[in-house]
């Protein structure tokens, strides 16, 4: 299948995305990648992939045994077939359909999951419906993601998610709700000197109650210079 509006970028080591208008990718599922400590034994998902960056950079960072990848909206599970064929992965099974009707045929090791970060009352809803999908909590709620991962996750397994931090406090008392202890956590600062705009979160299923707090990330030393900690993430250096 092709589109004209599809462009491709490359990840390194052969692995291409295809990106759309209405698909694209951001820092954020760089971080979350490499926040979530994959392992070449592990099963996993991402859920609410979008066209699939997080689930080819687990691919490229650990080269797990399977990765599904969860996505709702057609376009963007297409891009993603269109990603593994170009790069060749076999090893990455997309999935068309809403993650709660959803189940794995084993129980996973990991699941990560970049989810719409706005409820209605939060910011701007984008006039474009997948874009606005993708941002606001309408055919998906943090709930949602949560009850599924903990459903589809073995016990002692691990959940990844990058969020907004105004939402910790709700996110923390949905997580311990289906069992997904937090353990550990790291605050993302755009500047130094601004308030964070990013939280990445662990989660064990089953876990004890102890939670680590990473030393904070700065994404840029000024506009548009990134810190060494972003450019080792992206592979710049």
């Amino acid at each position: 299948m092709t589109y004209n509006d599809f462009t491709f970028e490359s990840l390194g080591e052969g692995i291409e995305i295809c990106i759309s208008d209405e698909h694209r990718f951001g820092t954020d599922a760089f971080l979350l990648a490499d926040f979530s400590s994959g392992r070449h034994k592990d099963i996993c998902a991402d859920l609410c992939t979008g066209s699939g960056i997080v689930a080819l950079l687990l691919h490229k960072f650990y080269k797990p045994q399977k990765i599904y990848a969860v996505e709702i909206q057609k376009k963007a599970h297409e891009q993603l077939k269109v990603s593994l064929e170009r790069s060749k992965i076999d090893t990455i099974q997309p999935v068309l359909g809403d993650l709660n009707d959803w189940r794995s045929e084993k129980e996973l090791d990991l699941i990560t999951c970049n989810p719409p970060y706005m409820i209605g009352q939060h910011g701007l809803t984008n006039p474009h419906m997948p874009k606005a999908i993708a941002r606001h909590e309408i055919l998906c709620t943090l709930e949602d993601v949560v009850s599924q991962a903990s459903r589809v996750l073995k016990d002692r397994g691990r959940f990844y998610m990058v969020h907004r931090p105004f939402r910790l406090a709700e996110i923390m008392n949905v997580l311990t709700k289906y069992r997904l202890e937090p353990k550990r956590m790291q605050l993302v600062y755009p500047y130094i000197d601004r308030e964070p705009n990013m939280v990445l979160i662990e989660a064990l299923k089953g876990g004890n109650s102890r939670v680590t707090v990473e030393p904070p990330l700065i994404v840029y030393k000024e506009p548009g210079v990134y810190t060494e900690n972003i450019l080792k993430i992206y592979d710049m250096i």
